[in-house]
């Protein structure tokens, strides 16, 4: 894993051992499956992790006492190659309900070979998050940050993969 940190963005990157399709699919659909279990800000613990596959649609978490938290909005779905979702987080960790002061998060897909896939991921416009930003962009650019988050991925997809 190779993870940049350069001014208002985070870039990371993986190598996958599962073919594109499952990649995307464990990423997307399968994602409650990988996310780190404490990396949510519901109060309770978390049931699933709910990736809505359509742009429009929404990312959300449950919790098992039936709450419900809403912090991403699916901004581009093309599978098998691309998706892009808000980050809808504020500094305070609680949901950011102004879309202007939200970052996102574009992830690509490249196939490598028929069983391998390289994931890209940019967390841009860490900025939008105001005064303090830096915080934001240092805590998910951390190795505690995306870099377990994509770990845990490519172990979950490779699993997928291997049936």
């Amino acid at each position: 894993m190779n993870t940049q940190t350069a001014g208002t963005s985070v870039q990371t990157s993986i190598m996958v051992e599962a073919p594109i399709d499952k990649a995307f699919s464990v990423f997307t659909k399968d994602m409650g499956s990988w996310w780190p279990a404490g990396h949510h800000i519901l109060q309770a613990e978390l049931a699933e992790m709910v990736f809505e596959p359509r742009a429009g649609g929404a990312i959300v978490d449950r919790g098992v006492d039936g709450s419900e938290c809403r912090w991403a909005r699916v901004l581009a779905y093309e599978p098998p190659n691309r998706i892009v979702f808000s980050w809808d987080i504020n500094l305070q960790w609680q949901v950011e309900t102004d879309p202007a002061k939200a970052s996102e998060i574009e992830v690509r897909f490249i196939a490598e070979d028929e069983r391998r896939t390289r994931v890209e991921l940019e967390h841009r416009h860490l900025d939008r998050h105001g005064p303090g930003w830096e915080q934001m962009r240092d805590a998910v650019g951390s190795p505690d940050g995306w870099g377990v988050g994509l770990g845990q991925f490519a172990e979950r997809a490779k699993k997928v993969a291997a049936g």
